[in-house]
């Protein structure tokens, strides 16, 4: 199916469903611009005084590993890594919430909470597809992107079966998107214009948090995109 009609669908569908739909990407969208405030926000783990190692080193002086490592709080560091394992739990609940609207099913606001029903396989494919597109980017950036396509069904996989297991969800995205990796890239592509305008107006009208204006009309856009053509795959291959 070409992009321009999984678009117009999507259009159609933010259109059917509103206001819901918007309340449902604000809270996403702030949700996500929270969380990633909030990680940016905790001190590093080491913390260099660079003045005093400039001093040092003018003197012919080899600074210490004391002097070069002088911080590590690990409170903090754990926090920074539960934020961060936070967003993709965070993701698979509006994607659950954006099948089910491309699905014409009921829908809740509690659905940006259906990543907790099974967090430990969310967090688990989040971690072996971030390894994988990370090996195969030490090749050549190409390998790389080409990877993270192969992944990027995953969580639509675990979200209709959700007694499959994590290296499953990824196998099966890998068959799913066999062909279809350009068709999707291409796809994300066709949404540049609506990201460069976000971050434009985030850098012309400072607010708190930054928050992403633009996100919230272009999230429900993209995502119900995204879930219309996972919807194009399985037929596919159903038929």
């Amino acid at each position: 199916m070409p992009g321009s009609v999984l678009k117009a669908g999507a259009r159609k569908l933010i259109t059917e469903n509103m206001p819901r739909i918007v309340v449902v990407s604000l809270v996403y969208v702030f949700a996500g611009t929270l969380l990633a405030w909030l990680l940016f926000s905790f001190p590093k783990s080491v913390s260099f005084n660079m003045q005093d190692i400039n001093a040092r080193l003018a003197s012919g002086e080899i600074p210490g590993f004391r002097l070069l490592y002088t911080g590590f709080r690990p409170i903090g560091d754990i926090l920074a890594v539960l934020l961060f394992l936070l967003q993709p739990i965070l993701d698979i609940g509006f994607i659950s919430y954006c099948v089910k609207v491309n699905r014409h099913q009921k829908t809740e606001l509690k659905d940006l909470l259906n990543g907790f029903l099974f967090v430990f396989k969310v967090i688990s494919i989040f971690i072996v597809t971030t390894v994988f597109v990370f090996l195969w980017s030490m090749l050549f950036i190409i390998p790389g992107i080409v990877a993270s396509y192969k992944y990027r069904l995953a969580y639509y996989i675990l979200l209709d079966d959700p007694q499959k297991s994590a290296l499953v969800c990824i196998a099966e995205s890998t068959r799913l998107m066999h062909g279809r990796k350009l068709d999707l890239l291409i796809l994300d592509l066709s949404f540049l214009g609506w990201y460069a305008l976000d971050l434009l107006i985030i850098m012309l009208i400072p607010l708190p948090f930054a928050l992403p204006l633009v996100s919230i009309w272009l999230s429900p856009y993209v995502g119900l995109t995204r879930a219309a053509f996972y919807e194009s795959q399985i037929a596919n291959v159903a038929v």
